[in-house]
């Protein structure tokens, strides 16, 4: 990795350990550098956070939040915009974010209630 001018943050390292379903859990910890690192509960990845059943519920909460957060925004200057300037900042906003990584989503029961509670609903007019 020095070769390749990288260097591992003991700070930054998680360590995430999903069982399979027949074999035992076990305590695992790693010893790196200086600090021991035990698992966590949920891992983030490029922006996805990843939990030992892969069950992506934090990560759908997170999703879920910021979504609705940039609507709110978005619904708070709907006013000022044209309807094609609205559209273009939900498109580059609100769904780029809900198209990241889907793929991982792709089949999961909570994505439909990540789409519910993310729907342009939000958008009309008061």
């Amino acid at each position: 990795m020095t070769a390749h001018h990288l260097k591992l943050s003991p700070s930054k390292t998680e360590l995430l350990f999903i069982p399979s379903t027949t074999g035992p859990h076990r305590d695992l910890a790693i010893s790196f550098g200086n600090s021991l690192i035990a698992p966590t509960e949920d891992a983030r990845s490029l922006g996805v956070i990843l939990d030992g059943q892969l069950s992506f519920s934090a990560h759908i909460a997170n999703l879920t939040r910021s979504c609705r957060f940039l609507l709110y925004n978005i619904r708070r200057i709907r006013p000022f915009l044209s309807q094609e300037a609205t559209q273009l900042l939900v498109q580059s906003l609100v769904i780029s974010r809900l198209d990241y990584c889907n793929l991982l989503l792709a089949g999961h029961q909570a994505l439909a209630t990540c789409s519910e509670r993310c729907s342009s609903s939000h958008l009309q007019p008061s």
